[in-house]
């Protein structure tokens, strides 16, 4: 069995039958598991450049700009410690905003606090007992959307 396979397993095992469930019924069951099932506080990152990063990440903007803004915006080359999780909450640096679960954090750099999507975060450490609940939560919300 893949490692695919085995992720598909372990995201049914929590949401149940997609075809017999709305995209908030399944949303919830796995807001439940993850607030049943995660460690908390823990070291998360971001799993790649967050949406207001992209232009100068990729896009080649001003990288002098992007250092200073850095610096008062949340970063994916940041680290961050994951406080807690919130559903219906809505947040400018979240990229699925109203379907993505509210990740509470606080900048480890600087102690300033940001709620970012939990989707768009992994931990720092693959041995982390989160490290599987986060990505699969991630993979479920990119692909059920």
């Amino acid at each position: 069995m893949g490692k695919r396979d085995e992720q598909d397993e372990r995201i049914a095992a929590i949401v149940g039958d997609e075809e017999d469930s709305t995209f908030e019924e399944c949303a919830s069951k796995f807001f439940e598991h993850l607030k049943t099932h995660l460690q908390l506080p823990c070291e998360v990152t971001g799993v790649e450049d967050f949406r207001w990063e992209e232009p100068y990440v990729i896009g080649g903007w001003d990288r002098d700009e992007y250092e200073r803004l850095r610096k008062t915006q949340p970063s994916y080359e940041d680290i961050y410690e994951l406080r807690d999780i919130e559903q219906g909450i809505i947040s400018e640096w979240m990229l699925f905003h109203g379907e993505d679960i509210a990740a509470h954090v606080l900048r480890i750099s600087d102690g300033k606090e940001f709620i970012l999507g939990l989707s768009e975060l992994k931990t720092t450490s693959k041995k982390s007992p989160n490290h599987q609940l986060i990505e699969d939560f991630g993979c479920w919300l990119v692909n059920s959307r």
